[in-house]
């Protein structure tokens, strides 16, 4: 059914815009959600016909993607038990502070086929550690991990995203960036590394001001002191000191060569070889969308 003019505003025309070139029809509730804030300055050449089935809001032409968002739901929420079941396991490693579903998983929006995107944010200087400890013990609960150049990827946790507990602003300010961080979901939070995560990205609320619910609660910054044994302190000691470089410099070599796009460093992994950015901004300008 063709929704009139008048019935949407020009943010919401936006909003399920953007959104289509994702394949995801809205449903009023995420309208709201997803309104563009202050920072997302942007003109149609013609503003896009708006179509409406089973709830959903999508550009006309867009019927089969209701079906097709309705089946990913479906997939996804067998993948998110699956995040949730395997990431369990890693919730003994001391030095992980954060786990959390990225990408179209995290949207609802995975397909069949595909992998589980998590971000993984560690204790201070001790990021290439964990991440080696991580590998190692998944590795021996037998879960599978997706690897570079894999073919068959599908319910396999892709670990492309580490950020070391002092290094949590995103360097890349965009209503993409913004959108991807918004949309985390959370499945470990240790020590409120995830409000502090929000805290210290709160521009992203320039871009979609409603993204996240209780927004309040991450206008403050949180930096838990705790209390640890001398045991502890020692372990850390040692690892943060003697082993942590050790195990950045034996993975610096074996990139060595190999890096594209991915973001290497003492405090960060990245590993996105597509600049998802420049695509999703190509293709508003391709379809008559202009963002500023």
């Amino acid at each position: 059914m063709l929704i009139s003019s008048s019935k949407l505003s020009l943010q919401d025309k936006f909003t399920i815009f953007y959104h289509s070139l994702f394949s995801f029809p809205l449903r009023r509730k995420e309208l709201k959600r997803w309104q563009p804030g202050k920072a997302i300055k942007f003109g149609f050449k013609k503003a896009p016909l708006i179509s409406s089935s089973d709830g959903f809001y999508f550009i006309k032409g867009g019927e089969k993607q209701v079906e097709e968002r309705l089946k990913r739901e479906e997939f996804s929420k067998k993948k998110i038990k699956i995040a949730k079941k395997n990431s369990e396991v890693l919730k003994f490693l001391p030095f992980i502070k954060f786990i959390g579903i990225t990408g179209s998983l995290a949207m609802g929006n995975a397909d069949f086929y595909s992998d589980i995107d998590l971000l993984i944010i560690t204790k201070k200087r001790t990021l290439w550690t964990t991440r080696l400890l991580v590998l190692l013990f998944l590795k021996f609960k037998k879960i599978s991990v997706r690897r570079f150049l894999d073919k068959k990827v599908k319910d396999k946790l892709c670990l492309n995203m580490w950020l070391d507990e002092e290094d949590l602003e995103w360097r890349d300010r965009n209503l993409f960036s913004a959108h991807e961080i918004a949309q985390i979901v959370p499945i470990f939070n240790r020590e409120k590394t995830y409000e502090r995560f929000i805290f210290l990205n709160s521009w992203i609320f320039d871009f979609w001001p409603n993204a996240i619910s209780n927004k309040g609660k991450f206008f403050k910054n949180y930096n838990p002191n705790k209390e640890e044994s001398f045991l502890s302190r020692l372990i850390y000691f040692c690892v943060s000191n003697f082993i942590e470089p050790l195990a950045y410099f034996l993975e610096k070599l074996y990139m060595r060569g190999k890096i594209t796009r991915e973001i290497v460093s003492r405090k960060r992994a990245i590993f996105h070889p597509v600049d998802w950015n420049k695509k999703v901004m190509r293709e508003l300008k391709r379809r008559g969308v202009a963002v500023g």
